[in-house]
Order: C-alpha cells, then structure tokens, then sequence
C-alpha cells in the first residue's frame, strides 16, 4: 500500500515539473517552449527544457536536455518521463531523435504526454518508436 502511494505521489511530482521546466525553455525562435521531467530508476526527478539557438541546428529539446542533465548527475537507469508543450487540443510526442536518445538506456519507460492543463496520456517508448536501433544491435556473439 506504502509503495503505491509513493509512485502516485512521484507521478504527481513528475508532471507538476515538467510543467514547471517548459515556464524556463528558451525559446525566442519558435516561440514553442517544451518542457520534461524524468523519474530515475532511484526515485530521483531531472529536469529538462528547449534551449533555442540561433543556428538553428544546435537547439536542444526538452526531453535531451533532461537526459544530459541526468547522465551528468550519475543516473543511467530511468522509468518514466513527463513531457508538455503548450498544445492545448492534443498529446504531443517528443521528436524522433529524442526517441531514438531515451532508448539508448532501454525500451521500458513510461511516457506521459501532459497538456498544460496537465491531463495526460500514458503511452510507452517501445510503442513510440517501433523496431528501434539499440544498443543490444551493437553487441558482440
């Protein structure tokens, strides 16, 4: 009972901060601010938004910038993140080259694609980029 009161309580925490990270995106060129949370395997919560560069090839989105900031902090494990947009009317995924960076540690998240009004729709990384390149296609027989 302790344990799922915990989970809903992360859950609640994990989508309140993904709100919160796209209020700080940075994003003067498409005026599309994204914002992410991540839950480590440990229960810790890392945060991420779009930084907008004006070579517009360097931007980095929501859902890298809070991989990064978590790989830089020591975690390589993760469960679920959040992410939102200002989309009102629909679920946004992230792009496919987050996609492709959240499978580097592994096919089993959760995602929750979170409108601003913080309705969500629970969906999974092995649904959101079928027959994905991995890891495991890199190892060695």
């Amino acid at each position: 009972m302790a344990l799922r009161f915990i989970l809903k309580y992360q859950f609640a925490e994990l989508v309140a901060k993904c709100l919160q990270a796209r209020e700080l995106a940075y994003c003067p060129y498409s005026h599309f601010p994204v914002g992410a949370a991540i839950l480590t395997s440990g229960g810790t919560i890392i945060t991420g938004c779009n930084v907008e560069n004006a070579s517009y090839g360097l931007t980095v989105c929501a859902e890298r910038t809070a991989i990064q900031r978590a790989v830089a902090e020591g975690h390589r494990s993760f469960t679920a993140i959040a992410v939102t947009c200002d989309i009102k009317d629909s679920f946004v995924g992230p792009c496919g080259a987050c996609r492709q960076v959240l499978m580097e540690f592994g096919t089993e998240w959760d995602i929750y694609l979170t409108k601003p009004d913080g309705s969500y729709k629970k969906t999974s990384l092995r649904d959101l980029l079928p027959l994905a390149f991995s890891p495991a296609h890199l190892a060695k027989d």
